[in-house]
């Protein structure tokens, strides 16, 4: 386990249920916007997690890796991208999801270099630049970090209709968040949400499924 991760059973507890909540309102928004949604033929959905193609949120961010450079979707084109939300001092929940991710890359075997995993922090305060490379790396030198103003992570965050709040712990605070996952195909195009509580196996299979598809 990376020397990052603070045991906090309580506090993982608060990341699940919100992710629970959360996972309830991006079902539903699935649900409403099924009209906008490409036609399957009658079949089931080829995915592991749920399937928001054709979503209206989540089009893109405009935001600053931990090297200072400004980055945003289109940086990435030809890869899919993982998107996930959080927090360095995030005590179990972040950890377990950046561990997941790093055993993706490695079923993905030769197609590991057509993924790229980001990672979103909603704490600007604390997360410096440094902080969040040096965090990266102890999982997967490839993991690129983004943050930026609290308006723009703010703004970024509605996008995605990703909740987050600070909450306060004695002297200190820690963030309760969505935990969900979000794949874009190499088009750019948001396509799925995964659970926190989906397998690695779950996870590459929706990538491997994204990186069969035909260009559009």
């Amino acid at each position: 386990m990376p020397r990052f991760s603070l045991a906090s059973p309580a506090a993982a507890g608060i990341h699940r249920r919100t992710a629970s909540l959360w996972l309830g309102a991006v079902a539903l928004g699935g649900l409403l916007s099924a009209c906008d949604q490409p036609s399957t033929g009658g079949h089931a959905t080829p995915f592991k997690g749920i399937d928001i193609s054709g979503a209206p949120y989540g089009k893109g961010f405009a935001l600053t890796d931990f090297n200072g450079q400004p980055r945003t979707l289109a940086d990435y084109s030809g890869q899919v991208v993982m998107l996930y939300f959080g927090f360095v001092q995030c005590p179990d929940v972040c950890p377990t999801a950046l561990t997941r991710a790093a055993a993706v890359k490695q079923q993905l075997g030769t197609d590991a270099e057509k993924l790229q995993v980001i990672f979103v922090t909603v704490d600007p305060e604390r997360d410096t630049p440094e902080l969040l490379r040096e965090y990266m790396a102890a999982f997967d030198p490839s993991f690129m970090a983004l943050t930026g103003s609290a308006e723009q992570i703010r703004v970024t965050a509605d996008e995605f209709r990703v909740y987050y709040k600070k909450v306060p712990t004695g002297s200190t605070y820690t963030m309760d968040h969505t935990a969900l996952s979000y794949l874009f195909d190499p088009e750019g195009r948001i396509r799925v949400v995964l659970r926190h509580e989906q397998t690695a196996d779950d996870y590459t299979a929706d990538i491997r499924q994204l990186l069969a598809e035909k260009p559009v």
